[in-house]
């Protein structure tokens, strides 16, 4: 990474520049990283592609078969189209590059206050953890400020819903958790979390209209492009079998390419993504020494006198099950960090473990943090990132149970 370029402005701003073998430039923060390309700090990736993707909408193309741009074909549901077409119109046709990484630096500061909301209620980690967070990860400040994907939108909206779960919102819970998934799919990894929290709280007649209201939205953000093709629009925007380049991939790089884009490897990750998380379910999450096809009752007619969800409840069932779901995908990109950073440090310390002090939990963040930092990936970054993985997995499994006492009380009285 060679400097090649500093520049200071009268506003404060302190720019530096750095050249990569990929052709892309980055500034760090603070002072907020801009563009330039004559008079602006040209950084993007993929905004000229959403733009022109949006724009194909704004010109009235309603097929998504027949959006793309210059990175390809769009393949995020239809919030993302309007969330991005808003952006679209106040940054001057996606021309002025500044005013949007202002808009994603008020985006990053935004999920903070949501996160640290969530931690608030939950009083498990450490306040020390938190400059970490903040301050620590030049990745995720790339990826918001600079790189301008609709992961951190997504993300900012998941945890907006978490925060309206906590408030025993549910409804608004789960229709701020829809509009995440419109944004991008990866927020879906969350949903079978979301589910036994559903069915735990309310029962399978109960979470129906729940779920109905994930569903009606998800129907009516799409409906002009259900209209004009709806094969097109859902094998486009909730295409599961897509096939990744191994390019780009943090996690399995040191398998061979022809056994990262085998079918029976993705079939293996699939099926051991959903054992795990079936183990959880029965072992970790519903433990009050019924069926678990209790949770089809309504909670009045259960054996167990039904417990109020506590935070950690909710928070540790969440990000238990977005964690699964990252540790076993078929391939992560860069920007895919912020599927799981802010979760992480919750994950380190919700669950105390005498074998894992302050000190190796850091160094597990730590060398989460580095793998991410190290492009292009290599066999040892992506094999330190499962070891890290799986160091959380162990920890989670091993931890104490996250229910409150007088779960275990009923239990013992039942």
């Amino acid at each position: 990474m060679v400097p090649f370029m500093e520049l200071r402005k009268g506003s404060g701003f302190r720019v530096e520049a750095y050249e990569f073998n990929y052709k892309h430039v980055e500034f760090e923060m603070p002072g907020f990283t801009q563009r330039m390309s004559s008079r602006q700090l040209d950084t993007e990736i993929d905004w000229k592609a959403y733009m022109a993707e949006v724009e194909g909408v704004i010109n009235g193309t309603y097929d998504y078969t027949q959006l793309q741009g210059d990175t390809g074909p769009l393949v995020y549901p239809a919030g993302f189209v309007y969330i991005f077409m808003g952006l679209y119109y106040v940054t001057g046709h996606g021309t002025d590059i500044r005013m949007a990484q202002h808009i994603f630096a008020v985006l990053y500061l935004a999920t903070l206050l949501l996160v640290f909301l969530i931690y608030h209620q939950t009083c498990k980690v450490p306040p020390f953890v938190f400059f970490f967070m903040c301050c620590a990860s030049y990745r995720v400040h790339s990826i918001f400020v600079l790189r301008l994907f609709n992961d951190p939108v997504a993300m900012a909206l998941l945890f907006l819903s978490i925060n309206l779960l906590l408030a025993q919102r549910w409804g608004w819970g789960c229709c701020c958790f829809s509009l995440a998934v419109s944004v991008k799919m990866n927020v879906l990894l969350f949903a079978p979390g979301l589910l036994f929290l559903l069915l735990t709280q309310f029962g399978l007649r109960g979470a129906l209209p729940k779920l109905g209201i994930c569903a009606v939205l998800q129907v009516l953000l799409g409906l002009p492009f259900l209209l004009e093709n709806p094969i097109g629009y859902l094998s486009r925007s909730f295409d599961l079998g897509r096939q990744f380049l191994f390019r780009w991939t943090v996690n399995w790089r040191f398998l061979p390419e022809t056994l990262f884009l085998h079918r029976a490897f993705h079939l293996a990750l699939l099926a051991t993504h959903l054992t795990l998380l079936l183990l959880f379910v029965l072992c970790r999450w519903h433990r009050t020494g019924e069926s678990i096809l209790s949770l089809l009752k309504d909670p009045s007619k259960r054996k167990v006198p039904p417990q109020p969800l506590t935070a950690n409840h909710i928070v540790s069932t969440l990000f238990t099950s977005n964690f699964i779901g990252i540790c076993f995908s078929r391939s992560l990109h860069y920007q895919f960090y912020v599927w799981y950073f802010h979760t992480l440090p919750y994950l380190l310390w919700a669950t105390p473990a005498r074998w894992l002090t302050h000190l190796l939990r850091l160094l597990v963040l730590g060398l989460i943090e580095l793998s991410w930092n190290t492009y292009p990936s290599t066999s040892c970054s992506s094999a330190a990132l499962h070891v890290c993985h799986a160091v959380i997995l162990l920890q989670l499994w091993l931890g104490p149970q996250p229910f409150p006492k007088s779960i275990q009380h009923s239990k013992k009285a039942h």
